[in-house]
């Protein structure tokens, strides 16, 4: 078992008490200096381990981080009956023992993977099951795209109140075109597209790093992926894959909330194991802000002088990253002055905000799209736009995580605030990152696993 694996466990046998709950406690120390080397991708490392459905033999996985996704997504592919083998960064997925097309309801709400499973369950079996989708709480994330997509290959779709059952004959290869350069969508179709018969031609496909990384495992699996300009993917059939291994890159998301680690504290953090490639944006976002970087064949580093506040709107890659947004927003607590930030990718991704404004933040939320991005959410009842107003002493206090992203500007805004901070739900944390407790410890965070009366707003 991981060490993520036993600290979920442990965690998840603690929660059952009525009156306590998991929580991080989080005194500052001063500004954060060290070296932390991130591990392979949450956002592409439970899509190779789906890919590896479509293989007649083994494939493997190395750089996998420790975290719950992780976790979950083996287990699902292990109730499906393929074999698992998973040791110090390791995973092997052996699908040729595959013996079941559903995923069981166990697995209901806990994250999204499930959907891509439906094409490589089709391929293989002819028909699927999975159950009712989660992840985070981030605003509608609808599977629209992935259903559409799937039915115009020749899937056959029906909802149930447990979940989406398919069915098919032959998949065969269908001209798409995305309304959003949705991720997942994408990804969907190239799972999907790799081995159904003739040509599939996907527009306005996403562009996202972890997408390219997919796209590339495939075609080392066998399949024939082509990428033309104006977002477009040519996929054609093949008869089979074959298993592949792979090295899973650096998490950027980890990366540019470690960096930011350092300068929200005014200390400096060198991040190892994510390349200067898939962190262009946010070098050149922090950079205008007042940052200076070191830069070396394999490391980025980041240390603050006096930071400057700024406008910064999210975007599909090779924009700002939607998933650096809380850490940025946390960072702007920080910087004298008038910031913006403008959420374009998803409407309901500043949850996390009263409770920034609970420990001394100032910062004010807006239906206006407050960017240059054309508003995707007008309308809404969520906000799309914040100001903060950057100087503000924080001050610690009990916090209680709403997703993964929100959860690490918790600990951010702790880190750099005055006195304790009690943050529960950290579940969320442990599912999306690699060993978090030990790489603050590593930077000088004091910060500790506790447990502690059960609020409220966990009921």
């Amino acid at each position: 078992m991981t060490d993520a694996s036993e600290k979920n466990v442990a965690a998840g046998a603690a929660a059952t008490k009525a009156d306590t709950t998991p929580a991080w406690v989080v005194d500052p120390v001063g500004p954060l200096t060290g070296d932390i080397v991130v591990r392979g991708s949450k956002n592409a490392v439970t899509k190779h381990l789906v890919a590896s459905l479509l293989g007649d033999s083994p494939s493997t996985i190395t750089n996998v981080p420790d975290i719950g996704d992780v976790d979950i997504t083996a287990q699902m592919l292990e109730a499906l009956g393929c074999g698992i083998d998973r040791a110090d960064g390791i995973t092997t997925v052996d699908p040729r023992s595959l013996t079941s097309s559903r995923v069981p309801l166990t697995f209901t709400g806990m994250n999204r993977i499930p959907i891509l499973m439906v094409g490589p369950l089709l391929h293989r079996v002819g028909e699927a099951f999975v159950p009712l989708l989660g992840g985070d709480d981030i605003g509608s994330r609808p599977v629209d795209f992935h259903v559409d997509a799937l039915r115009a290959m020749g899937a056959e779709i029906t909802f149930t109140d447990e979940g989406m059952e398919a069915k098919t004959t032959r998949l065969r290869g269908a001209h798409i075109e995305l309304p959003y350069p949705s991720v997942g969508a994408t990804e969907t179709v190239l799972l999907t597209a790799t081995l159904a018969e003739g040509r599939t031609v996907l527009e306005n496909g996403a562009l996202e790093p972890e997408v390219i990384e997919l796209a590339l495992f495939l075609q080392r699996m066998g399949a024939r992926i082509e990428m033309r300009p104006g977002r477009r993917y040519i996929i054609d059939g093949v008869d089979k894959l074959s298993g592949a291994a792979h090295r899973l890159q650096g998490d950027r998301i980890e990366a540019f909330s470690y960096l930011v680690a350092g300068l929200i504290t005014g200390g400096q953090v060198t991040v190892y194991g994510c390349s200067q490639d898939r962190l262009v944006t946010a070098i050149s976002t922090l950079s205008g802000m007042g940052a200076e970087f070191d830069i070396t064949d394999t490391s980025v580093s980041a240390r603050a002088g006096r930071l400057k506040p700024a406008a910064v709107e999210t975007d599909t890659h090779p924009g700002f990253m939607t998933d650096w947004q809380s850490p940025m927003v946390a960072l702007f607590t920080r910087c004298e002055g008038l910031s913006v930030m403008y959420e374009t990718v998803y409407e309901n991704r500043f949850t996390y905000v009263p409770a920034l404004n609970k420990m001394g933040a100032q910062i004010e939320t807006y239906n206006t799209p407050l960017g240059s991005v054309a508003g995707r959410f007008v309308g809404s009842s969520t906000p799309c736009s914040v100001i903060v107003r950057g100087g503000m002493p924080l001050k610690g206090t009990e916090v209680t995580v709403p997703d993964i992203r929100g959860g690490f500007a918790y600990v951010l805004a702790a880190a750099s605030a005055e006195g304790t901070t009690t943050i529960t739900g950290t579940h969320h944390l442990d599912r999306g990152y690699n060993k978090p407790i030990e790489n603050f410890k590593s930077l000088g965070l004091d910060i500790e696993r506790v447990q502690v009366p059960r609020p409220p707003d966990l009921d």
